[in-house]
């Protein structure tokens, strides 16, 4: 292989390189399971993000809003790598007082979190 081919080459696999790490393929999300206190999971509960403490005890300015499916899981995509506050509720149940903050989630990944109603 001549000189030239292989730079060319080497030159275009660097390119391809780059545009692969400037564009992420995965967003920042994170998905959902509601349970309740037997271990079963909720369809239809209510699941609300919220970015700070406050926000979350007075239920003010939820960064993300959901109900969760038939499986029990609802998911939101698009979030800030950040810890947040859930408040998930079904009926008279939620999750209010135990639970509720999440870690501080993983970039440009899927994170999993389940949460218990009672």
């Amino acid at each position: 292989m001549k000189t030239t081919s292989r730079i060319f080459l080497a030159a275009t696999f660097v390119m391809l390189l780059c545009m692969a790490s400037a564009f992420q393929l995965i967003k920042t999300q994170i998905s959902i399971t509601i349970r309740n206190d037997l271990g079963n999971t909720e369809e239809g509960a209510t699941v609300k993000l919220y970015a700070t403490e406050d926000d979350y005890k007075t239920e003010k300015n939820p960064v993300a809003e959901g109900t969760t499916d038939a499986k029990g899981i609802v998911k939101f995509k698009e979030l800030k790598a950040i810890s947040y506050f859930v408040l998930a509720q079904k009926d008279d149940k939620d999750n209010f007082g135990g639970g509720e903050q999440t870690g501080k989630l993983e970039a440009n990944r899927v994170n999993k979190v389940t949460i218990v109603i009672q």
